[in-house]
């Protein structure tokens, strides 16, 4: 197929240019604003998250959604994919108790990496959020954890006897008040706080461990043996759920 027209017959443009105003297309991003006293400058996710904000409407996100997905990649021990889908869906959360739960979410991601420092302030920002929550003792009883293996022991204490003030029904809570009550040599209240852990379900092998030694440091050195290999059996238990 040919085309007869006349090239002299089409109208080239002259340079008229486009009508005023003309807002130019620009491919290169937004030019962001970081203060660098709030802002480490050399933090890799800092763009990204400040992208997120550039290009994602917070309505667009479901924070719920995203704390299931860091869980889902806790159960397959990604710990960083996690800590990064927790921060997030903290920053997108509406819902105080969302936002809480996902920064106690964040800290133990963190402690699985043994990034403890950065747990602690994860757990910080979940108890500034409400310190009174069912998730506020959560963050406390993990804060007092997080604070001895950083080796701030004095603090760890305290963290712990407020977990236990905040939710007096929470076992975990009460473990970790007697491992930090048993550090210091007081045996017979870390006894006390161990029972109570049990009475209220929580039993585990690194509990009776604990209650073991506590009873030998106070001179019942028959049960300490008892607690002791019920200890062991219970461990030996659990090692063969775990390969079942």
């Amino acid at each position: 197929m040919t085309d007869d027209r006349d090239p002299e017959d089409h109208q080239f443009s002259e340079g008229q240019g486009f009508e005023d105003p003309y807002a130019g297309f620009d491919i290169d991003p937004p030019e962001f604003q970081v203060d660098t006293d709030q802002v480490d400058p050399v933090d890799s996710r800092v763009v990204t998250d400040m992208l997120d904000r550039e290009q994602i409407a917070a309505d667009q996100v479901d924070a719920a959604d995203l704390v299931d997905v860091g869980v889902s990649y806790v159960r397959i021990n990604r710990h960083e994919q996690a800590a990064d889908a927790f921060e997030r869906a903290a920053r997108y959360a509406e819902d105080d108790r969302i936002e809480q739960e996902a920064w106690v979410n964040k800290g133990v991601a963190h402690a699985e990496l043994e990034e403890y420092d950065q747990a602690i302030g994860a757990y910080q920002e979940a108890i500034g959020i409400d310190e009174d929550s069912e998730h506020a003792a959560t963050a406390e009883t993990n804060l007092a954890y997080a604070l001895w293996e950083f080796g701030r022991t004095e603090e760890a204490l305290e963290h712990a006897e407020r977990a236990v003030e905040i939710d007096p029904r929470f076992g975990e809570a009460w473990f970790n008040r007697g491992f930090f009550l048993n550090e210091r040599g007081l045996s017979e209240d870390a006894l006390n706080a161990f029972d109570n852990a049990v009475r209220l379900g929580f039993r585990t092998a690194d509990l009776l461990e604990e209650k073991a030694i506590a009873l030998e440091e106070m001179g019942e050195y028959d049960r300490a043996e008892e607690v002791a290999e019920e200890a062991e059996a219970l461990r030996e238990q659990q090692e063969e759920q775990l390969l079942e």
